[in-house]
This record gives structure tokens, sequence and C-alpha cells, in this order.
């Protein structure tokens, strides 16, 4: 029996997880730092966290929701939906918490991958399946004397919810994702509010509103109704993610509806033009919401488009040496997007460090496979994220790809599967290709490396990489 080792607890290791249980694989070892699974819906919650893909579709296809609440879920009804699923395919017992890997090396003679953790124990697996996804390591930004503050400081993604922001002077450092959904709650509170922008970003309205009795009904009575919705919302999101191309008829409506939207909703031309950008759309991440504009228009709050250059005891200092006095900053900077398994000290056949070969950024076939690395597989891995569309399909695709992997090791009882040197050139090669006519290639990006390669994006719409995927090419591996 094939013993299976997964790293994380989010929705990429329970899609693989949930894949293998189903195919009947059952030495299935998970492994969370924390002491709950959920990944980065256990984790972010500040107040507003939520999705910006509809939960019909944010969802997995074969575990539809007929109680979402609302169209656009929020974090703690997300981190519910994914312990229950969990819960129900018997994958809860089979997490081992408070198991954080720091190394894994491949054993030639053995062919099994040995893995340590924090605590110095050690386990053995004949497959390594990294579910460690793209975000989930917060970064704080490199500025002088930030640990001399002397007020509440902390990042997003770790949330203090002792915090009371009523009556404070608060400095929000950033304008992207998570700063769109928790600005509006801190400038309801606040006496002051300074939101530091680096760049704008373009913000489409957001179609959401609560489900009623009556829709929750007929989910439940008529489930056929709810997948109907899901295939709707997936083909406006395949249309959407056709404008990350260069000169999109699409890109071009997108832009359309963005700076109406800013327009609608900010009326002082001063502020509309610090929020206006001047770099193709979709070339950043797109946002929604309806509520961000009109926080940022309120007297109590601020735009500051200067950098910060020093954080003192109390307060921070911008490019011009302005000086802004604040009793708490909140750093809405985002996550360490090209970590992939940095964290992790990764050794495969011949001594050859992971970390090394992507040394000028993370690559790998399909997203999944790595050269030099055998039975290693990577969920959520290099070029597998989306401008435009929901992850929660990607992840599935790659769970079922994975799964006829370790199907057919299996049954050809081979102890390894290895990708081809050439297979993963190929279709690096191509991909890249993709990548340079891709919008993202316009503009500076947590999507790039700093070497200048597009790591973390899949370029375009969802259906082909499950098409991609669809079917195993023995002949990309070798078997032995």
């Amino acid at each position: 029996m094939t013993s299976i080792g997964i790293i994380g607890s989010g929705f990429g290791s329970i899609a693989v997880a949930v894949e293998l249980a189903r195919s009947g694989h059952t030495d299935l070892r998970l492994w969370e730092r924390a002491d709950d699974i959920g990944g980065v819906w256990r984790d972010n919650t500040y107040p507003g966290a939520g999705c910006d893909v509809p939960s019909p579709l944010y969802s997995f296809s074969y575990e539809p929701n007929p109680r979402w609440t609302r169209r656009y879920a929020l974090q703690q009804e997300i981190h519910d939906y994914i312990r229950t699923v969990a819960d129900k395919h018997g994958i809860t017992p089979r997490v081992r918490f408070g198991a954080e890997v720091v190394a894994a090396s491949w054993n030639e003679s053995a062919a099994t991958w040995d893995v340590t953790f924090t605590d110095g124990t050690t386990e053995t697996v004949d497959i390594l399946i990294s579910a460690v996804g793209q975000l989930s390591r917060p970064v704080l930004p490199t500025i002088d004397g930030i640990e001399s503050f002397s007020g509440t400081s902390f990042h997003s993604a770790q949330w203090d919810h002792s915090f009371d922001a009523t009556g404070k002077r608060i400095a929000v450092v950033g304008a992207g994702a998570s700063a769109v959904q928790l600005v509006p709650h801190l400038a309801r509170d606040a006496a002051e509010l300074l939101v530091f922008q680096r760049s704008p970003n373009f913000l489409m309205p957001k179609p959401d509103k609560p489900y009623t009795s009556v829709h929750k009904a007929l989910f439940k009575i008529a489930p056929l109704s709810q997948r109907i919705e899901r295939g709707g919302i997936w083909a406006l999101m395949e249309q959407f993610a056709r404008g990350l191309d260069d000169e999109s008829r699409v890109g071009r409506i997108n832009k359309s509806i963005a700076l109406k939207h800013l327009r609608k909703q900010v009326t002082d031309p001063t502020l509309r033009a610090k929020l206006t950008p001047d770099y193709p759309i979709g070339c950043k991440r797109v946002l929604f919401s309806n509520e961000f504009y009109p926080a940022l228009a309120q007297d109590n709050v601020e735009v500051i488009t200067r950098a910060i250059t020093r954080v003192t005891p109390t307060g921070v200092i911008d490019a011009d040496g302005v000086e802004h006095e604040v009793d708490a900053i909140i750093y809405a900077t985002g996550f360490d997007s090209q970590d992939f398994l940095e964290s992790i000290d990764i050794t495969g056949s011949g001594g050859q460090k992971l970390a090394t070969q992507w040394t000028d950024g993370a690559h790998a076939y399909l997203g999944m496979y790595v050269p030099h690395f055998p039975n290693l597989f990577v969920t959520y891995g290099p070029n597998t994220n989306l401008g435009g569309g929901s992850i929660i399909f990607m992840l599935e695709a790659q769970a079922r790809h994975m799964r006829q992997a370790i199907d057919r090791l299996e049954a050809g009882s081979f102890r390894t599967v290895e990708v081809t040197e050439e297979a993963e050139e190929a279709y690096d090669k191509e991909l890249l290709d993709k990548l340079n006519h891709s919008v993202w290639a316009h503009c500076d990006n947590w999507y790039r490396h700093r070497s200048g390669r597009i790591t973390s994006n899949w370029p375009g719409a969802t259906l082909p990489f499950a098409q991609a995927t669809k079917v195993l090419e023995p002949s990309a591996f070798r078997w032995s």
C-alpha cells in the first residue's frame, strides 16, 4: 500500500486528500502546523475577510453547499465549509496538528521521502505532496524603525482581535485585496484613518447579495438549480479571464466598467486621480468592492500616495518628511507569493536542492511535477494561480491528475515516478511564451519572481488547464 504525506490542510490539501480517499487510497497523512484545518481561511480573520469569487464556484464540484448565506461568502462561512467537507470525507482524523514540516529528503535506496518536523520527529512516506499554497506566509515591508513603534501594530493575516478601532488614529499600510475588505470596517469607527497606497487598483462592482429562504429551499429541493448557477458563474468568469490578454476586447470592457464604478463612487477629482491606475487592467489583481471607495471618501479617511520611509515610536514618516502620529499601524502588505517551498529544505535525487533548482523562479510540469524530485507532487504550485476564476476548479483538476499518477504507479508495481527534463522544459517554453503575451508582463506585480519570471499565474481561463490535465501522459514521466 502506497503511503502518502500531504503538507497543509487548506483547500489544496483537502482537494487531493478527498480525491485519493474516494479512489481507495487509505494511507493518507496530512501535516498541519496549526491546531485547525483551513489554510488561509483559518488564518485571515480580519474584519470583512471574504472571497471575491462567488460561493457556488468557490466550492468543490462534488460538494455544493445549499446553505451559503450570500453569493460571496465571508471567512467564517468558508472555513466552516472546508471543515465540513473534511469531516464528511473522513479527512480530519488523518490530520496531525502542530506538525510543521521543515525538511524533506529523498532516500534513493528506499525510494521514500524522509520528512522532518520542527520538533525533530520524522516520518517516512512513499509519496510527498506539498499543499502549502502560494499565500501562506505574511510579509511585513522593509521599513526603517518598524520594530520601534510603541503603539499597536500587526499584519492583517495575524489580526489582533483585542484591538478596538474606536476613536483611534490608524495607519493602514497597503491598499490591495485585504485592505479593500478591512478599510471600510475601520473607517466606521476610527477617528482618523490614513491609507498608504503604493499604487491604485482597478476595482469592479461586486454583485453580492444575501441568499433568501426561497433560494435556499430551491437549492435543497432542486440541486440542479445550484449546479446551473455554478455553471453560469463559471462561464462568466471564463470570459473575464479572456480580458487578461494583450489588446483584449473583454479587457477594454472590464476597464470601462471599473472606471465607471470609480467615477460613480468618487466625486472628488483629487481623490479620484489618486485612485486611477496607470497600467493595463489585469496587470495587477482586479478587486471587487462596493464599500471601499465610499470609505475612502469619508472625512476621517485620507489616502496618502507617498511612501513610508521610517516608522517612529509614535507614528510614520513619509517620503516628504511629514510625520503622521498614529495609535496603530496595520500592515495589509500581503504574502511571500514566491515562497512555494522555499521555507522547507527539500532535497531530491543526487542531493539536488529544490531551492537551488528554483533560484530564478519556481517552475514545474503542469505546475505539479519537478525533474530530479521523484514522487514529489505540488498542488497550487508554480503558474497555477488565477487572475480570474476559481482556484478550486484548478485544485480539483490537479488532484485528479495526481490520483492518475499514483494509480499508475501502483498498477504497474513501480516505486517511483518523475517527470522528465524534456517534458518539463517543453511545457515551460510554451507556458512562458503565453505569459510574455499576457497583461501581467506590463507592470510590477506579486506574480513575478525577482528574476522577472512570472511564477504565480496560469495564462488564461481554467478550461484549457482542465483539458491539459484530464489525461495522464505516461511518456512525460520516468517510471521505475
